[in-house]
C-alpha cells in the first residue's frame, strides 16, 4: 500500500493531540448539539467548521474532551481525500 493510499483511509484515535489537530488544522471548533443539552452539560459532540452551524454551540475543547471520554468514544476522521485535499470527514464512534 502506498502511503498515498493509508492517507485516505479513515483512521480512528482517542488521542486528544490528534483529534485537536486533526480539527484546527481544517478550521473546525469543538461544538455540540443545542437540543441534546442538559443542566449545563454538553451534548452530543461536533466538530464545527465555518459558517458556523446554528444548531451547534461551540465549547471548550476542555469541555469537549470531558465529554468525550466520559462517553467512551472514539474519532474516525480521513486526512485527505482521494485527490490528496485536506478531509473533513470524521464521525464519533463507540470503541
Amino acid at each position: 500500500m502506498t502511503s498515498k493510499a493509508q492517507n485516505i483511509e479513515a483512521q480512528q484515535t482517542t488521542d486528544h493531540n490528534v483529534i485537536r489537530k486533526w480539527a484546527e488544522e481544517r478550521g473546525g471548533k469543538p461544538a455540540t448539539v443545542k437540543a441534546t443539552e442538559e443542566d449545563g452539560h454538553a451534548g452530543i459532540l461536533r466538530i464545527d467548521f465555518d459558517p458556523p452551524d446554528e444548531g451547534l454551540d461551540r465549547i471548550s475543547w476542555d469541555e469537549f474532551f470531558e465529554k468525550f471520554d466520559e462517553a467512551g468514544i472514539a474519532f474516525l476522521h480521513q486526512d485527505r481525500t482521494k485527490d490528496g485535499k485536506l478531509s473533513r470527514f470524521h464521525k464519533f464512534v463507540r470503541h
